[in-house]
């Protein structure tokens, strides 16, 4: 018999908890305080555990709101924490789980099955067991991305699943290939969308060429040199055509994509040449300056804010004790598709996830001892102050670039 449907949700209290017992000391100062209770990390984990067999049990129940329940606390615990052992007890019951919950879901549970497709092999990592688990879901994924009766938000739930996954079982260079050609023939749809004559059609599909889109080019970023080169001659001339896409996140994404693309072709070949460069330059700066009235001011902050950084972007990244710096278009996208996925558990992933880690070259997790994490320790008084100050800070910044007075000019 499978557990009592009032099993009760796995919870943020569950996660910080179990995640501090499973970190062995990668953690961010401002987790510890300073008389917290002693936890039993044994006895933790078999409540944790016990909780996720009886969601387990219950992506298999009558009720679709019952199933989509189980497989969003499931995504919930699987993106905060590293459950390596206990999945592999698990993979093919949780696998059969979500294959079945994709083919015969609607699309709030389609969706719900699909991120948790990815984060299973995203703690799995890239061996035989994430090869098992994508051969078996990589065509149901397909299916429903190329499904044009399918719900849009379950098509493009999917195609980041496949993306995902693909990337992660990266051996079979056949199914590579397959899989970006898959997705090519939903985002290439958007190269036409201006001739479109049903332009609310055309509009609803956006969110799913753009998710097609960012795993496609996910996956341009471990393909062979050679492979590479055929892809920017097959569209580089035609990505410009969606940088006057009406939405925002369109123009992001494939002003995001042409940087990647641009480069790789100089990693290919160091005198590389594009004819339009001229005319692509004129879109570039008019997207990066855009100050047109009729677009909302949130996304022509965040249009300009990304556009002045194409083709020249750095950005760090601090976990722990540690940072990364993201100095090229191929890791910013990388990046990008795992915290979509991961959420707020990223820190922690790049921590302790060894798969993660080998992504971005991080090398092994740093083991750090009790004496070190003590050095570490912040007080809950010093933290006070300290958000009390930053707080001060930020509304006294606020105030003078809210005052009409101040010449400050245009803030992005």
């Amino acid at each position: 018999g499978g557990q009592p449907r009032n099993v009760q949700p796995f919870s943020d209290e569950d996660a910080s908890i179990e995640t501090m017992s499973h970190c062995s000391g990668f953690s961010d100062p401002a987790s510890f305080t300073e008389d917290g209770p002693e936890v039993d990390e044994e006895a933790t984990q078999e409540d944790l555990e016990y909780k996720l067999k009886g969601f387990i049990d219950l992506t298999l129940d009558k009720s679709a709101k019952t199933r989509q329940a189980a497989l969003e606390n499931l995504k919930n615990a699987f993106s905060s924490k590293i459950l390596y052992e206990f999945i592999m007890e698990r993979r093919m019951t949780l696998t059969d789980s979500i294959e079945r919950c994709i083919k015969k879901g609607k699309s709030d549970e389609q969706c719900a099955a699909a991120g948790l497709a990815a984060l299973l092999c995203v703690q799995l990592g890239s061996g035989i067991e994430s090869e098992e688990i994508f051969k078996t879901l990589g065509p149901v994924l397909k299916k429903i991305v190329c499904d044009g009766t399918a719900s849009i938000q379950a098509r493009q739930a999917c195609a980041t699943c496949l993306g995902i996954c693909c990337f992660i079982v990266t051996d079979d260079i056949t199914e590579l290939y397959s899989t970006m050609e898959c997705l090519e023939t939903i985002f290439t749809k958007a190269y036409q969308r201006d001739r479109d004559t049903n332009a609310v059609s055309g509009t609803h599909n956006t969110v799913l060429h753009i998710s097609a889109l960012l795993a496609w080019t996910l996956l341009l970023t471990i393909c062979p040199m050679n492979e590479v080169k055929k892809k920017i001659e097959m569209h580089l001339h035609k990505l410009p055509s969606l940088l006057s896409c009406d939405d925002v996140n369109m123009r992001i994404a494939a002003g995001e994509t042409l940087a990647l693309l641009f480069e790789l072709a100089r990693e290919t070949d160091a005198d590389f040449f594009y004819e339009d460069m001229e005319l692509l330059t004129e879109k570039l700066r008019a997207l990066a300056t855009d100050g047109n009235k009729h677009r909302a001011k949130v996304d022509k902050r965040k249009q300009r804010s990304v556009f002045r950084d194409v083709l020249r972007a750095v950005e760090t990244v601090k976990f722990g004790p540690e940072r990364m710096y993201i100095d090229c278009w191929v890791k910013k996208q990388t990046y990008d598709t795992f915290k979509e996925i991961l959420g707020s558990g990223m820190q922690y992933h790049l921590q302790s996830n060894e798969f993660l880690r080998n992504v971005f070259e991080l090398g092994p997790p740093v083991m750090l001892d009790a004496a070190t994490l003590k050095t570490m320790k912040i007080s809950r008084f010093e933290r006070h102050l300290y958000n009390s100050a930053a707080f001060k800070a930020r509304t006294k910044a606020r105030s003078k670039c809210r005052d009409k007075r101040a010449d400050v000019g245009e803030f992005f």
